[in-house]
């Protein structure tokens, strides 16, 4: 391996205890315990991701995954938008529209709120993963240093230079550059934004390696090793994996959602608002591409247009229903496999070291 390439990667496994720079990326819903267990028994990273987990979830899954697993885990949360502007007669709009691919929706749906933040901290700086990572912005200096105080490492998710750099400022030991290949909610600072700037992976790397003086980890797209390579010869200290892992055995996702990945084109996912009001690349499913035609209801805003969908969403769940899922994925949702975890994860360094 390229001598450059082999000391940025040791540092970061050796500051991050971790025995290979492959993370598996926090995925709400979609990150069970034996999932990530097997990837930290394997020399890898667990992974919660803890958008809308209370308190009790986020110290349960810790004690589970300490007993299943010897390796480190990151939690990951959401930093709170700004409150909603609500329309009575939109969401009513809205309302109608869904209930063509779902229950019928409550007038109170559109109630739903966020996580409490400030709880969610406070159970994990008590639950003490070796990682706390943010996506959407950055906590406030105060929630930084509790971070700091409690000896638990922040990684935050960034789209851009500006956000990256902010982040930085901000104290992250480690930036997640967000390519827009990657699956699952973008995690833009501005939601309004999210949209204007979708940059690729392989775009926004460079300029974050170059410009950053913290160590960082490409996400987005990487699939195989091929992808693992590539993105440490770009300057990545690591990489961070989702989709492909969603078809893993220790995976607990439908059937149909998982199906699907193997046969989907990359151009066969779309970057939607459609199932919570913000930005997340999926499967480009029948909803997906109704709720994208002039004719339908502009999505509501975060998290409205969550609340609206949790009926439609329960039941394609209990379904099976790809057409009404929320399935999240990657543009490269074609390399997920079924296999062992900590085989996929092998496969994937494997690969990479011989490129390098």
């Amino acid at each position: 391996m390229n001598p450059a390439i082999q000391q940025r990667v040791d540092r970061f496994c050796q500051r991050f205890r971790v025995e290979l720079p492959i993370l598996l990326a926090p995925m709400a819903g979609a990150c069970p315990v034996p999932l990530s267990a097997a990837l930290a028994n394997a020399g890898s990273m667990g992974a919660m991701g803890a958008v809308l987990s209370t308190p009790a979830q986020i110290g349960q899954w810790m004690d589970d995954f300490r007993r299943q697993a010897s390796g480190p885990a990151q939690v990951n949360v959401w930093v709170p938008d700004p409150p909603p502007q609500r329309d009575a007669l939109a969401e009513a709009t809205s309302r109608d529209f869904l209930s063509q691919w779902g229950p019928p929706v409550d007038v109170s749906a559109g109630d739903a709120g966020p996580a409490d933040f400030d709880a969610q901290l406070d159970a994990l700086i008590a639950a003490r993963p070796a990682v706390a990572s943010t996506i959407m912005g950055v906590p406030s200096p105060a929630q930084v240093q509790r971070l700091k105080d409690a000896g638990i490492t922040w990684f935050a998710c960034a789209t851009t230079l500006a956000e990256a750099l902010q982040a930085q400022a901000a104290g992250a030991d480690a930036v997640v550059a967000q390519g827009m290949e990657a699956g699952g909610h973008r995690g833009a600072f501005d939601a309004d934004q999210a949209e204007r700037q979708m940059v690729g992976l392989f775009a926004l790397l460079p300029r974050l390696a170059d410009k950053l003086d913290v160590p960082v980890i490409a996400a987005g797209g990487i699939g195989d090793g091929r992808g693992v390579a590539a993105a440490l010869l770009l300057g990545a200290s690591a990489v961070q994996v989702g989709t492909a892992f969603l078809a893993a055995e220790e995976s607990d996702i439908a059937d149909a959602w998982r199906q699907a990945l193997t046969r989907t084109e990359p151009e066969a996912t779309r970057a939607t608002r459609a199932f919570s009001g913000r930005l997340g690349r999926a499967l480009d499913t029948a909803y997906v591409q109704a709720a994208a035609s002039p004719a339908a209801p502009a999505p509501q805003p975060y998290p409205v247009q969550r609340g609206l969908t949790a009926a439609m969403r329960r039941q394609a769940n209990a379904d099976n229903r790809l057409d009404t899922m929320q399935a999240w994925a990657g543009q490269s949702a074609w390399m997920a496999r079924r296999a062992p975890a900590a085989e996929v994860l092998g496969t994937l360094w494997t690969q990479a070291k011989e490129l390098l």
